[in-house]
């Protein structure tokens, strides 16, 4: 019988959760979800010098935000309630995060010396070695072999030079040291990875990597493999950057006499100039995206697509996380570079927007409405409006706006003349070559048609039709200057659409202003 499908995120907490990793993180869910496997949250924190206070805590949240649902691993305390009788204890190292699960520490700061008997196990089975070279040395070695034009690789000093006795008595000098794995000679070391294939490297070409540093925590690579074993990890899908570190974790696995999982490396994610992402170079943290108005189902149904399709000819490009759940295959991920274009995550956001209810935009937007100066002077000016009063009047604009939105954070933006005084160029509110006189004839006859529609009949439609008979054959003679000086603008929504969000008594103040 089949094992059952355990697959990991192991996020480093070295600052935002990248969008690079919540690809890692959606298809290890996508693939545990449809092979009816478990999806598990690990946190890989053994590199101190990268780590970034809340970073933890800011990772979990990302995680909880877009929806991907852990079945074990690590957890904020308050979001513990749903998950049953699983076992459950407060993590040592983080206040507030809680580890459920039967296969704890999730935590690698919390499995030390577990790291450091395993590392000194291959140390008595001469399987790996104490390395007492200082960081001077170490830095000489890899520039004279660059210089070479050679490999940076160790040159196993201890290994060769360094005695038995000589190494016992620096241990009890308390001399700092690391622990290397011996690598085997002339071995090619072959693999199936679920993406490229097979793949097959000279053991030769591998350096005799450090397991645990002399600060006493142990490298990724020990710690990784460690931990996918404990957890009964059967499938490691990570980011292609790993790949050449897979030959190292192999001669791991084999030197502890352990089940080797299989390895699925995905693709790099580029810019649209095809170079690799860079965090220097673009906004690349899940939460950048979140602050800018970016619906989760869209963010999830991008980075779905960075290096994954459907497949057989299909166009289709909307998915929501459940329909992801039923067709992904990992099979179907491809080994190119996958271009992040930020004008598709736009196009889909706009999608997920338009099908929002009016409600739903409106509770979304309200956050992005806030942060805005024209938003704040116009809430204060109307002070003396009801809540309900208010609420009404930004889901017009938010109706009126929501075929346009390509993100939450645009609201309003394009059209602050709702919330604002407007100011008129007189040459602006001609319609083509149009005389004053004729000018003046426009607006006096919108004044007249609006003053004529009862504020209960004060609909688009009803709106529109008054227009439309008024203007005749001639509308752009009617509609130009009404638009202009209902808007102020060159660009607008349509007059008609005006009119109706800023209510019957705003347009004829607009209007006299104009004609004025």
């Amino acid at each position: 019988m089949d094992k059952k499908i355990r697959v990991r995120f192991a996020p480093s907490p070295t600052g935002y959760l990248h969008v690079g990793g919540l690809r890692s993180a959606l298809y290890n869910y996508l693939f545990a979800k449809k092979n009816g496997g478990n999806f598990i949250l690990k946190i890989e924190d053994t590199d101190r010098k990268r780590f970034v206070e809340g970073a933890v805590e800011s990772l979990i949240s990302s995680l909880d935000w877009v929806g991907l649902n852990r079945d074990e691993g690590v957890f904020l305390k308050d979001t513990t309630s749903n998950l049953g009788d699983k076992k459950n204890i407060e993590s040592e190292n983080y206040p507030g995060i809680m580890e459920v699960g039967d296969f704890g520490p999730y935590i690698q700061s919390e499995n030390l010396a577990m790291y450091k008997k395993y590392a000194e196990d291959l140390v008595a089975a001469g399987k790996a070695y104490y390395c007492f070279c200082e960081q001077t040395r170490l830095d000489a070695i890899k520039e004279e072999r660059i210089a070479n034009k050679q490999a940076p690789m160790y040159d196993r000093y201890c290994l060769k030079n360094v005695s038995a006795e000589e190494v016992n008595e620096k241990l009890k000098s308390n001399c700092a040291y690391t622990i290397r794995l011996k690598v085997p000679a002339d071995e090619i070391i072959e693999f199936e990875d679920l993406i490229r294939g097979k793949v097959s490297i000279n053991s030769n070409t591998i350096d005799d990597q450090v397991l645990m540093k002399s600060d006493g925590f142990p490298t990724y690579h020990l710690a990784n493999v460690i931990d996918d074993h404990m957890m009964g990890t059967t499938q490691v899908i990570r980011g292609e950057e790993w790949l050449p570190s897979t030959p190292k974790h192999i001669l791991l696995y084999r030197a502890f006499g352990w089940d080797i999982p299989e390895f699925a490396h995905l693709p790099l994610l580029l810019s649209t100039d095809k170079k690799k992402l860079s965090k220097r170079m673009n906004d690349v943290a899940v939460e950048d995206y979140i602050k800018k108005g970016y619906l989760k189902e869209a963010i999830i149904n991008f980075v779905a697509l960075l290096g994954w399709n459907l497949g057989e000819g299909s166009t289709q490009e909307v998915f929501s996380l459940q329909e992801l759940e039923r067709v992904f295959d990992i099979k179907r991920v491809h080994k190119a570079g996958a271009v992040f274009d930020l004008k598709k995550l736009d196009w889909l956001n706009a999608q997920y927007i338009k099908k929002l209810s009016i409600d739903e935009l409106y509770q979304k937007s309200l956050e992005f409405f806030a942060q805005k100066d024209f938003y704040k002077s116009w809430n204060v000016e109307r002070e003396s409006w009801s809540v309900e009063k208010k609420e009404k009047y930004l889901k017009k604009v938010l109706q009126i706006e929501q075929e346009r939105l390509n993100n939450l954070s645009e609201v309003g933006e394009n059209n602050q003349f709702f919330f604002a005084d407007i100011s008129y160029d007189k040459n602006l509110l001609r319609w083509k070559d149009m005389s004053d006189t004729a000018l003046q004839e426009s607006l006096e006859k919108s004044i007249a048609v609006l003053s004529a529609i009862d504020e209960s009949d004060w609909e688009i439609k009803n709106i529109e039709e008054k227009l439309f008979v008024a203007a005749g054959d001639k509308k752009g003679d009617l509609l130009w200057p009404l638009r202009v000086a209902l808007s102020g603008a060159q660009k607008s929504p349509s007059p008609m659409e005006l009119a109706w969000v800023l209510g019957k008594v705003e347009s004829l103040q607009r209007l006299q202003k104009a004609l004025a």
